[in-house]
């Protein structure tokens, strides 16, 4: 007669990944325990809000400007066009991508502006113009393999990224087709070999 021995391997496997969860959970916090006293504090203790505010400060010191993120839209957006020239459609998208969430980037860093005369420029409602016509025109000739069309639509966005900057009292800031791509390291070649 066989002595049938209990099946315990998933009780096992569960037990130690529990054992293990426990034992590095320390570990999950960096070293930083501040999560956990914030979590403990009682609903009497206030946090204090002078330091609050100078932390604010700080980051507001350090956050990337504007100019920054339009920096990153110039390279996608440059880049963009010798992927598109090359006819490297997954490069394309990938820099089309790129271009939108940095275009978001800066309009979330100053969603309104003044102009020179102290009028308002809301940049939230520029982008969103923009999106629903020539950057959706752009990314509909990337998805349709057109390189004519994304000729046509990245000539419309190009105006439509000086008009927003004519808006914001920078008319000097005059984009154009690009001579040379933003990246000197990347190959747009779509049948490039690698290592090339």
């Amino acid at each position: 007669m066989q002595i049938r021995q209990p099946k315990l391997h998933g009780f096992v496997l569960l037990a130690g990944l529990m054992g293990g969860i426990v034992c590095i959970s320390p570990f999950l916090f960096n070293g930083d325990r501040s999560s956990v006293a914030v979590a403990e504090q009682s609903p009497q203790e206030k946090p204090d809000l002078a330091a609050l505010r100078a932390e604010i400060e700080r980051l507001k010191q350090v956050v990337p400007d504007q100019a920054h993120a339009m920096h990153d839209v110039d390279y996608h957006f440059t880049n963009l066009w010798f992927a598109a020239s090359q006819k490297n459609w997954p490069l394309s998208q990938f820099y089309f991508n790129e271009t939108r969430s940095h275009l978001r980037w800066a309009v979330r860093i100053i969603p309104v502006r003044k102009d020179n005369a102290g009028r308002e420029v809301k940049l939230e409602e520029i982008l969103q113009a923009v999106e629903n016509s020539p950057l959706k025109q752009l990314e509909e000739a990337i998805k349709a393999k057109d390189r004519e069309k994304v000729v046509q639509a990245y000539e419309v966005m190009l105006t439509s990224c000086y008009a927003c900057h004519k808006a914001s009292d920078k008319p000097y800031l005059r984009p154009r087709i690009p001579e040379h791509p933003a990246s000197a390291i990347m190959n747009f070649d779509p049948n490039a070999a690698w290592p090339n």
